[in-house]
């Protein structure tokens, strides 16, 4: 099975967020090949191929780091591309508040998954929303200075089984972990 770790944003904020991109980069958008609103989400981790017999350490593992974090909000933020502007290949929208947050809960899934076997992240951890790919070779984009910044808030954290088909990707979650709601505050 082909699997990642991930948040989804309620689908209403993935759709925005597309939609946002879309009309900020109305004339570069011809070549840009926009992610599916259900397929949008902050991946944590990306696991690759997960051999059926380390499913349960897999989950056991998911379920120990949820227990040590509680729900929190995410604030989108900014418009940006990878590489660069200059060079888009990816276009995305990055995270503010909650970027922390994101970031410790990432960096506690690579410790608990690494001694089963899955390779450690090369760069630092990073929270994006995909939004679109460049087709062909790499765009200039003009990106507005800001966008709109929606708010939600992490309950919990999905493994999803990723399946490539001839239309795409397609997403379906395996198992739901929920974050810990140990010394929290009512929300």
């Amino acid at each position: 099975m082909r699997a990642f770790v991930a948040i989804f944003p309620p689908l209403k904020i993935r759709a925005a967020a597309v939609t946002e991109a879309r009309e900020a980069i109305r004339g570069s958008a011809a070549r840009v090949r926009w992610v599916r609103p259900e397929n949008v989400h902050l991946t944590l981790k990306f696991l690759g191929d997960v051999r059926e017999e380390i499913l349960k350490y897999v989950d056991a593992a998911l379920e120990e780091v949820c227990a040590r974090h509680t729900p929190f909000d995410v604030e989108l933020a900014e418009l940006g591309a990878f590489p660069s502007t200059q060079r888009a290949r990816v276009l995305w929208r990055g995270v503010g508040a909650g970027f922390e947050e994101l970031r410790s809960l990432a960096t506690d899934l690579e410790a608990a998954l690494a001694p089963l076997g899955f390779e450690r992240a090369e760069r630092p951890y990073a929270p994006h929303l995909t939004v679109g790919r460049v087709r062909g070779r790499p765009a200039s984009i003009d990106l507005p200075p800001d966008a709109e910044g929606a708010e939600f808030r992490v309950r919990h954290v999905e493994l999803v089984e990723s399946r490539l088909t001839p239309e795409g990707a397609v997403y379906e979650t395996v198992e739901t972990f929920a974050l810990s709601k140990k010394n929290q505050g009512t929300s």
